[in-house]
């Protein structure tokens, strides 16, 4: 594989980041050429003025990390982000409206993809499967593939567990070939993000990207 960066969503979400971070975020970003960098709605504007003339893209979160907030809540941070110059969007879904075995979470996400497609932007939501048994992943997949999404992400980085191959694996089996996979959470090593792309994930969501480049570049 010799385009692993194009992979990699080099991502800094946490309560402490600082600016220098940040730019040492966009300095990696321009270095590597990564596919994306995840950074909190604060820097969106920041980042995207930064990297404007580069491929990389810029992603930020709403929702985020516990989806709980309701649906005009997401659709205004949505709208916000996008008028930041947030290129792709990762939202938590409603995981307490699923678990109630509520319709909603059809509803909020074909919502947001409306939303974000009507602005040329990428949904990608966020399942949390650490809370899923195999079954409720499957119909999760199921859920996002009909609203519309464009990516199903496994993990927030919050939850008590993160990316399993095992769940990339289904996920690539129950989800249509337009509908793409970020695997995310505890990615930090370059076997690892590779036995994910190889499962099938699209996206690798990890705050590790400049490590697992420069394993990959100097073996």
């Amino acid at each position: 594989m010799k385009d692993l960066n194009r992979y990699l969503e080099h991502t800094l979400l946490k309560a402490t980041t600082t600016q220098k971070e940040v730019e040492e975020l966009i300095l990696d970003a321009e270095k590597y050429n990564f596919a994306a960098v995840c950074v909190p709605p604060f820097w969106v504007t920041k980042v995207k003025r930064e990297l404007l003339d580069t491929e990389t893209q810029v992603v930020t979160v709403v929702g985020f990390p516990l989806g709980n907030t309701t649906t005009e809540s997401k659709v205004f941070e949505a709208q916000q982000a996008i008028r930041d110059g947030a290129d792709e969007l990762d939202m938590v879904w409603s995981l307490t409206a699923f678990k109630s075995g509520m319709n909603w979470p059809k509803i909020e996400l074909a919502k947001m993809a409306s939303v974000c497609h009507e602005s040329e932007r990428i949904l990608k939501v966020i399942i949390e499967t650490a809370y899923l048994n195999d079954e409720e992943i499957i119909k999760a997949c199921q859920i996002c593939a009909n609203a519309g999404v464009d990516f199903v992400k496994t993990s927030t980085g919050f939850s008590p567990e993160g990316a399993r191959v095992s769940h990339i694996k289904l996920m690539r089996e129950h989800l249509p070939s337009q509908v793409g996979i970020k695997a995310s959470g505890g990615i930090r090593e370059l076997e690892k993000a590779l036995q994910m792309i190889q499962a099938g994930a699209d996206r690798i969501g990890t705050s590790s990207g400049p490590a697992i480049m420069e394993a990959f570049l100097n073996p």
